[in-house]
């Protein structure tokens, strides 16, 4: 069988022009990236499309195709005769040479051209980071040149960030050597898609708002105790500079034709696990139909979307795809279907009576499952009245997703009112409290002596801020050894941080990490030339 990369190589595209003439565009509308990538300006065209969001199950370790099924549904919708198109994230680089791999799908349902997406696309992380990294480079200046600010060095909260997996940056000393290398502090990494300018970066509906956002990050305090932002140090203005071309949503194409917009990428276990508002506010303008995805299971990446995204952006998912695979449930249950079958029915209600969406449950097919587990998911999803489709897009592209297409564009016509886990006016302590236990199922919440700390000294302001909670994308619980569907737990909270720019409060459990490591074997180690074409991607 041919690789991912064999199958978009020997794939033919067609000219981005072609894609987005068929949007709608004119060249004004768009800027080329060769042949077959185009950055695109604001659209002026009222909103007009269906919402799909594609969310999961609680995910094994390699992941259960999402981004797959995403494609593939978007390709299937064509078929059945929908105007569709794609907003999904773009890939890290971490990922990539790490363990999981890219974004750009598999099989016969991808994003193309798939080596240029999982290699600096359009350079839009390299804007991030030199961004993030500008503002870093002005606080150590500030404290090197006098610190007429008065900031107090140990308070230095914004941290420097690369695109990579390098667990030996976490923690660094910074301003060793002499007298004009800057002062001496601790200070740390995190990756780019764990920032807060990468979550500004999606979170921001034009570049007024996001110039404003990055000037409102908070980077320290001063020795008497007073917020230092970004904008104290005039840091905005060119940060926006740095980004304004990034900012522009990419316009792709799957293998299929069907356009994709492509745009941010922040984590959803670490950050909100959403494609940019900018891209999913253009897809709703340029189809009928916009399926996009929200990262690991709908404890994280959807949970965020709903209280978060959708908040800030004013949509709300006409209908949402929740994917299950056999290998899945079977580690959830201990290799029994039946067992691992609670875990789906957990994030289906979550989703169905949490959150009141329109939710088809879709069996990601292998090529390992039998025909007599297939039956048992489906007669699973009878007995407790889910819709449910079975997809098999990594072979068969369109062709093997529509059924989905076609009960997801069923489900789409009926309406229903998002519902959301909190009230943005209740306290963020309340508001922690309802994720806890209204989507991960816990008796309660317990916090370390450092979390309780910042939750009694937060200012007012910020208590009208969402939740972005960090965790374990492997367990309800913060976890990850505690699988399906646990009981019996307290949700325990290591620390808070306000991200005043991205306004949202982030909620750290258990030993989540911002900076991850590479794996024993990483995948880098297989990439390499070979006459020219990279050989080893996937």
């Amino acid at each position: 069988m041919l690789s991912d990369i064999e199958i978009a190589r020997n794939s033919t595209m067609r000219n981005i022009t072609e894609i987005a003439a068929e949007l709608g565009l004119n060249e004004d509308d768009y800027e080329l990236y060769g042949k077959y990538k185009a950055k695109i300006s604001d659209i002026k065209l009222p909103r007009r499309g269906k919402l799909i969001l594609i969310t999961a199950m609680t995910p094994t370790k390699q992941g259960d195709g999402k981004t797959t099924i995403s494609i593939g549904l978007a390709d299937g919708l064509r078929k059945i005769g929908k105007k569709s198109i794609l907003a999904l994230r773009e890939p890290s680089l971490g990922p990539v040479f790490g363990m999981k791999g890219g974004a750009t799908g598999g099989g016969y349902s991808q994003i193309v051209p798939m080596e240029d997406i999982n290699l600096h696309f359009t350079g839009d992380f390299h804007a991030i980071t030199s961004a993030n990294n500008l503002l870093c480079a002005l606080i150590d200046n500030h404290l090197q040149q006098g610190n007429v600010l008065g900031i107090d060095p140990r308070t230095v909260t914004f941290k420097r960030c690369l695109d990579m997996n390098d667990r030996a940056l976490r923690n660094v000393i910074i301003g060793m050597g002499g007298k004009s290398d800057g002062v001496v502090r601790e200070d740390h990494f995190c990756i780019t898609v764990a920032t807060e300018v990468m979550a500004i970066f999606c979170l921001a509906t034009s570049l007024a708002d996001l110039e404003e956002r990055l000037g409102n990050i908070t980077v320290a305090m001063t020795y008497d105790k007073r917020e230092v932002k970004a904008r104290d140090l005039k840091a905005q203005g060119a940060m926006t500079v740095l980004l304004k071309e990034a900012f522009r949503p990419n316009l792709v194409q799957t293998l299929e034709g069907t356009p994709a917009i492509v745009h941010g990428g922040p984590f959803a276990n670490i950050a909100h696990g959403c494609n940019s508002i900018a891209a999913t506010d253009a897809a709703l303008r340029l189809a009928d139909y916009t399926v996009t995805e929200a990262g690991f299971g709908s404890d994280l990446g959807a949970e965020k979307f709903l209280d978060i995204k959708c908040r800030e952006a004013g949509i709300s998912p006409d209908c949402t795809v929740l994917v299950a695979t056999i290998k899945a449930m079977k580690l959830h249950g201990n290799g029994d279907i039946k067992t691992g079958f609670a875990n789906v029915r957990k994030h289906y209600d979550n989703l169905h009576d949490k959150f009141g969406l329109n939710v088809v449950v879709d069996l990601n097919k292998f090529g390992t499952d039998t025909d007599e587990e297939v039956e048992l998911f489906r007669q699973l999803c009878a007995e407790n009245k889910m819709v449910c489709a079975v997809s098999t897009g990594f072979v068969d592209g369109g062709s093997g997703c529509i059924e989905l297409a076609e009960k997801v564009a069923s489900a789409a016509e009926n309406s229903c009112l998002l519902k959301y886990l909190y009230e943005l006016s209740e306290p963020v302590k309340e508001k922690i409290d309802h994720i806890a236990r209204k989507c991960y199922g816990a008796n309660g919440v317990v916090y370390s002596a450092a979390a309780a700390k910042k939750l009694s000294k937060l200012a007012p302001e910020y208590n009208s801020y969402p939740v972005c909670v960090a965790k374990t994308q492997y367990s309800f619980s913060d976890d990850p050894k505690q699988l399906n569907v646990p009981e019996n737990f307290n949700i325990n909270v290591r620390d808070i941080e306000v991200k005043s720019g991205s306004r949202f409060i982030v909620v750290y459990l258990g030993e989540i990490i911002t900076m991850p490591g590479l794996p024993i074997v990483p995948n880098a180690e297989a990439i390499k030339l070979v006459n020219g074409e990279t050989t080893g991607l996937f």
